[in-house]
């Protein structure tokens, strides 16, 4: 339903890093391809926590890779024209080690490729790990259209590169594109974890980032003519709109920079990867659903249900979660790279809301969703919470805007015990509603926290998120999601913070909730 904010990403000044230099065969073509140097076994500095160091369970691999040196210079700082230069790759996912192929197109005689893993990194937000320049530019064939779905698609398009990723630690990713003339684009990726055991996972929701793509001038949401010229299905054989990462750089880069400055123990994988592998969130401590995760089909809900019900606890740092159904299929570039949603029962009855399958997103979620557009203040309700604990939080304590421009709210037949944490009045376009945050726990022994405001992450970046945001209301988001952070790597949460329902004097389990 929401369409991001299609702002740039704001550019701090760029720090050039020196790194040793070896040469290979590019796609058929000499370039130069730079991997930093291995550097010393890293001590832990003080951007993790000592607290955080002790909690984790003997070598944490997030700690160590964040004592390394970052590169702020990661940012795209100018996007030039249109079709300056844009790219995708042709895997969504790799593990460490594995290979994907670059399909790029630019105006520009050579371009010049860049690895750069997200994280914390003492402030500098990313590391770059790989680098390729003086790579050929070619100018690709436009875009071409199925007819019987409206899928934009570039499979056509001539590869690119072929990218080791050997030494890449797991992570998500933003493979930046440099054109010679200056303009700049991102392709996302991530590195996926091999086993989540014993880990927070956090997983970049791919199918709804594809789901708002406008390349080409369709998406699931609009197309020539409006909604009824929409795409049915959106294939990942295409670049992303915009700077190449819009739903990633709003949605989920200040929550994966938040984790790992926390020092918890994270594993990486993407909606697509729990779709795939219904084992792959076996033995992990939580998952850790990200700003906007909209858009799933049978095969991730089943896997997350399936975790959920042996003790791995679920955040949903977001709104708006699980309300589509989708399924995958695949294109001529692999398996899974194709979103399919109809969002008609008349076209497919399979690719309709998930609650009206008679399965609502609320026996997962909690909170489920009810608004769009809000703008709205955040008020506490019970400041007593574990979840709250450190944040100077009272019962009433208001924080403006941080409710938007979706919010979900708890109704009839949710799980229980279920604790409302925060009721917050909405004007829902002249209809009064409320948001709530909500935590529950389940008889495994997993606990479930979701937000039910689409703009905590952003929240996470205090005024520099707009809407009225303000940095007090950054420090409680900060806060909040830390100590959810630390207690979901712990085990099933319920065993030391039981959710405390107070449905019935909210007045939400009888007549008046539903």
């Amino acid at each position: 339903m929401f369409q991001a904010s299609r702002h740039p990403a704001r550019t701090p000044l760029a720090i050039l890093v020196t790194i040793p230099v070896a040469i290979m065969l590019v796609a058929g073509c000499s370039a130069a391809v730079e991997r930093p140097a291995d550097p010393p076994t890293p001590t832990p500095t003080p951007s993790a926590s000592s607290s955080a160091v002790r909690s984790a369970e003997g070598d944490n691999a997030t700690v160590a890779e964040n004592a390394r040196e970052g590169d702020p210079g990661w940012r795209v700082r100018r996007r030039g024209a249109e079709h300056e230069i844009e790219g995708f790759a042709d895997r969504v996912s790799v593990l460490p080690g594995q290979s994907f192929r670059l399909y790029v197109s630019t105006t520009a005689g050579r371009y010049t490729a860049r690895a750069f893993r997200m994280g914390w990194y003492g402030g500098a937000g990313a590391r770059q790990v790989w680098r390729a320049t003086g790579l050929p530019g070619t100018r690709q064939a436009p875009p071409r259209t199925i007819a019987a779905t409206g899928t934009v698609t570039a499979a056509h398009w001539k590869p690119g590169p072929e990218v080791d990723t050997s030494g890449w630690p797991e992570g998500s990713y933003l493979i930046r594109l440099d054109a010679a003339g200056g303009g700049q684009r991102y392709v996302p990726l991530t590195v996926r974890s091999a086993s989540t055991r014993g880990r927070l996972v956090i997983v970049n929701a791919v199918t709804t980032w594809q789901a708002y793509n406008d390349w080409g001038g369709r998406s699931l949401y609009t197309g020539p003519g409006g909604f009824e010229g929409r795409s049915r299905a959106v294939s990942f054989d295409r670049p992303y709109d915009t700077s190449g990462a819009r739903l990633f750089l709003d949605m989920e880069r200040d929550a994966i920079e938040l984790a790992e400055r926390r020092g918890v123990p994270l594993a990486y994988v993407t909606s697509l990867d729990l779709d795939r592998d219904p084992r792959i969130l076996d033995g992990a401590r939580g998952l850790v659903s990200l700003g906007h995760d909209e858009y799933w089909s049978p095969g991730m809900r089943r896997t997350v249900e399936t975790a959920r019900d042996h003790g791995t606890n679920l955040a949903f740092l977001g709104a708006n979660a699980v309300y589509w159904r989708v399924r995958l299929a695949a294109t001529r570039l692999g398996p899974r790279r194709l979103v399919v949603c109809h969002k008609d029962a008349a076209e497919d009855a399979r690719t309709v809301l998930w609650r009206a399958t008679g399965r609502p997103e609320s026996s997962l979620t909690g909170p489920m969703y009810d608004c769009f557009p809000s703008e709205s203040a955040y008020v506490v309700r019970r400041p007593g919470n574990w979840i709250f604990k450190g944040t100077g939080v009272r019962r009433g304590t208001t924080f403006p805007g941080m409710v938007g421009v979706e919010t979900d709210r708890v109704g009839a037949g949710v799980p229980r015990p279920m604790e409302v944490l925060s009721v917050s009045p909405v004007d829902c376009g002249g209809r009064a509603t409320v948001a709530h945050s909500a935590y529950h726990t389940v008889p495994s022994g997993a606990g479930v926290f979701s937000s039910g405001t689409m703009r905590w992450v952003c929240a996470m970046r205090g005024a520099r998120c707009g809407h009225g945001v303000t940095d007090k209301a950054g420090a409680f988001v900060r806060r909040a999601t830390g100590n959810i952070l630390r207690a979901f790597a712990e085990g099933p949460a319920a065993r030391s913070h039981p959710a405390h329902d107070n449905l019935g004097p909210l007045g939400l389990d009888g007549p008046a909730g539903r």
